[in-house]
Order: C-alpha cells, then sequence, then structure tokens
C-alpha cells in the first residue's frame, strides 16, 4: 500500500480485495490514520441513503466533496487526504465514480471489498482501470507468531533454512508444537483475537463457524439453489477422496452443463474464500501456459477455517483434528490438513498453486506431486508427508520424467530439516521460505 501511495501519487485508487472477516477494513483505516492528515471512511454496509444518492449525480465534484464533510464532519485537504470506500460492492455506482474521482485528482480512494468481482455486483457499471488491486490474505505464520508476541523466531528460522542446518529433534517438536496451533486456529484475525482472549480453541471454533456462516450466507446470495456453499462445504471431503482432481459431478450431480459449472467455480474463486491448484499439463517454467482450467483441486483459503469446516456437522468436542493434531497422533487418512496449510503458505508468498499427475507404469494407480513451484528458470517438484514419512516415489518417477527441467526437490514433513541424495526434507513451518 505504500508503495502504491508513492508511486501512483492519486493516478489510481487502490482495491483490497480479500474474504470477509480477513482484516481488510481494519487494514486500511490503520493505514490512512498513519499516511495521510486525514481520512473520510464510508462504509456502505450501513451507510445513509444520501451517501448512495450523491454517486447517482457526480457532475458536480465540489457539492459532492461537500456534502461528505458534512455527513461525516472530516476536513479533507487536497492531496493530503484519502476517502476509503469499505464494502464498495454495496454501492456499484461508487466504483464506476473512482475513474472521475481519480481524474479529478484531490485525494486518494481506497476501496474494499468481499465477492467484489462477482457478475452480480457490476453487471450494470463500467469496471474502473484506474485501480490497482491487492489481494489480502488470512494472517501467514509469521503474523500468526506477531500477535502471540513472537517476533524472533521467523528471522532465525530464515537463516537456518538459508544454510540448511539441522535444528535437533527437541527444538523441532517445540517448534511444530508451535505452528500444529497455527493450523486450528488459523489466520483470521477474529479467530486470532479469541484465542490471545480466552486461550478456549471451542471458543475459537465457534468464532470460526460464525465466519463460515457469514460465507455461506454471502453464497446463498449469490446462488440460492445453495450449489456453490455445497461446492465450498465439500473441500475437506474431496481433498480426503486422494483423487487427482475435484469431481464436481460427485458433489452436486451430473445434471448441470458444464457451463454452469464452470459458472459456480468462477464464482466460488472470486470470493477469495478459497486457494485453487491446477494441473500443469505440461509442467515448465510458463505453468500457467499448460494448466488445464478443468482438472483443478481446491483448498479453503485458511486452514482453521478447514479445520472447522471437516466437522462443521459435529459438535466440537468430536473434531478428531484438534485432538489429535494437538497430542501429535494426526492419522494419514487426515494428512489432507497438511495439504491445506501448505497451499495456503504457498498461496500467502505469492505462489500460484499448480500440481501434476500421471500414471505409473503398471497403470493401476496415478503418481502425483502435490505442488509444483517455477524457480531460477527450472521447477521445484514438492511433496508434502503429515507425518515423518520420507518415501517419495512420485517425486523420483517425476524428476526421472522431467530431469532436465528440475531445480530444487522438497519434502514437506514434520521432522527436522536435513538434505539427503538431491531431496531436501523441509518440517512445514519452513515453506514460507520456499
Amino acid at each position: 500500500m505504500l508503495q502504491w501511495k508513492k508511486e501512483m501519487n492519486g493516478k489510481s485508487a487502490i482495491m483490497i480485495e480479500g474474504p470477509r472477516r480477513v482484516g481488510k477494513s481494519t487494514i486500511v483505516e490503520n493505514f490512512a490514520q498513519n499516511e495521510y492528515d486525514s481520512y473520510l471512511l464510508i462504509d456502505f454496509s450501513k451507510a445513509p441513503k444520501e451517501v448512495f444518492s450523491l454517486f447517482d449525480d457526480i457532475s458536480d465534484l465540489n457539492y459532492v466533496f461537500l456534502r461528505f464533510k458534512l455527513l461525516y464532519g472530516v476536513q479533507l485537504f487536497e492531496r493530503k487526504s484519502a476517502i476509503i470506500f469499505d464494502e464498495i460492492q454495496e454501492c456499484p455506482k461508487a466504483r464506476q465514480a473512482i475513474k472521475h474521482l481519480v481524474k479529478d485528482g484531490r485525494y486518494d480512494y481506497i476501496e474494499t471489498g468481499s465477492l467484489i468481482s462477482i457478475k452480480k455486483n457490476v453487471k450494470n457499471i463500467i469496471i474502473p482501470s484506474e485501480e490497482t488491486k491487492l489481494n489480502l490474505n488470512p494472517m501467514d505464520y509469521e503474523e500468526f507468531l506477531w500477535a502471540l508476541g513472537d517476533t524472533t523466531t521467523t528471522p532465525l528460522l530464515k537463516g537456518v533454512f538459508e544454510r540448511k542446518e539441522s535444528l535437533g529433534d527437541g527444538v523441532n517438536r517445540k517448534l511444530m508444537r508451535n505452528f500444529r496451533l497455527y493450523m486450528l486456529i488459523g489466520g483470521m484475525p477474529q479467530a486470532v483475537e479469541s484465542y490471545l482472549n480466552s486461550n478456549d480453541l471451542g471458543i475459537v471454533d465457534k468464532t470460526k463457524r460464525n465466519i463460515i456462516q457469514l460465507y455461506e450466507d454471502d453464497f446463498k446470495k449469490l446462488d440460492q439453489s445453495g450449489r456453490i456453499s455445497t461446492l465450498f462445504d465439500a473441500i475437506p471431503s474431496e481433498l480426503n477422496k486422494n483423487s487427482s482432481r475435484y469431481q464436481i459431478t460427485s458433489v452436486i450431480g451430473g445434471s448441470t452443463s458444464s457451463t454452469v459449472e464452470n459458472q459456480l467455480i468462477a464464482e466460488l474463486n472470486d470470493s477469495k474464500t478459497i486457494n485453487m491448484a491446477y494441473h500443469a499439463n505440461d509442467p515448465g517454467v510458463g505453468l500457467s501456459l499448460n494448466m488445464d482450467i478443468n482438472k483443478y483441486k481446491m483448498f479453503v483459503c485458511d486452514t482453521g477455517l478447514f479445520v472447522t469446516l471437516a466437522f462443521k456437522d459435529k459438535e466440537f468436542t468430536e473434531n478428531i483434528i484438534y485432538q489429535k493434531l494437538l497430542s501429535d497422533k494426526l492419522d494419514a487418512n487426515l494428512g489432507y490438513v497438511y495439504e491445506n496449510v501448505v497451499a495456503q503458505m504457498l498461496k500467502a508468498k505469492g505462489d500460484n498453486l499448480f500440481y501434476y499427475t500421471f500414471p505409473t507404469g503398471s497403470g493401476s494407480h496415478n503418481y502425483e506431486i502435490d505442488f509444483i513451484l517455477s524457480r531460477n528458470g527450472k521447477i521445484c517438484p514438492v511433496e508434502v508427508k503429515s507425518s515423518s514419512y520420507k518415501r517419495h516415489v512420485s517425486m523420483d518417477s517425476f524428476c526421472e520424467k522431467f530431469s532436465g527441467r528440475i531445480d530444487e526437490k522438497y519434502l514437506i514433513y514434520t521432522k527436522d530439516l536435513k538434505k539427503e541424495n538431491g531431496v531436501t526434507y523441509l518440517p512445514v513451518y519452513m515453506t514460507q521460505f520456499l
């Protein structure tokens, strides 16, 4: 946001997108407080009708700004003030007005929105080109540690990762215990705050259930049939099947057309509540050039929400993921929790997610590479294990198949860092450094 303010200098607005309850409103208001002499915050989820009506005719901006100042009791200073349009999807005409407001040049404009790019919200307006978009993800592991008062662990771990040093089993166990807490709580600020205030995972779980309910309420506004909610709810069970793709027909039936299916997935993806991983048909540096848009996996944007979603229809006390993760006895068939958190961490770093499957020699099943990263002009296969399991038959076969394209090879698991036979065995909390 600082880079946008300095480089654009009022020539574009900034749009902060992200799912509900990820902290968009808090961040933009703190930014405005710190970086401007004054700011005006319009929250369209509760703004009076008069504010909405001002965007029906913006031909006289002097009058519009005068009404803003009087309605909100804020003094605005040319090139030293910001106007925040919070939850702008509730007022499409305000978003359309951005083009003219930016051209006017008096103030900076910050927008926030949830489900902002859904066709329903923008179908009757002209989308402004004068927008710089940023996506806000849930808190990553480093930010989670900050919330717990720990600002030293991540820099120390980064040095260890760069030197490829072992930590020792005792230190690794302690670090894994802390990381498992992050997996259970997640990175939604409200859930983290619940934990800090209560030290009670039951209360945290209730907070996360409320967030999931908000998402599902939004989905039903977009699709009253409930199919988008059904697709979202099925993410844990689809990952648990360990199949090579999300089977949409098994979730909502095969009666819908492929066009409708693609629209449902696009709307779910636009909501920012999920992370999509696409199959790379010919894995190379240009992964996006060879992705199969009809073959994909879906992960929940936040692993804390994923844990709650997996047992949404049961009581907190019946959620075995909490019990088994805390005691470090997670069954192999719950390993999809680790796959989801790795997807979340890679996405937070700015990576798009790709995977690859190919048949074994016998043809009875498929080899699978969980994630493929593009680095240094080559590709890095990543396998995720939920235990100390170190076999990597899929990775070996993949590297043999594409030997000229391989850079580093990573196996992410729960034990100490080590490098053997060209493979880096990486404790899952170091995924953030890949």
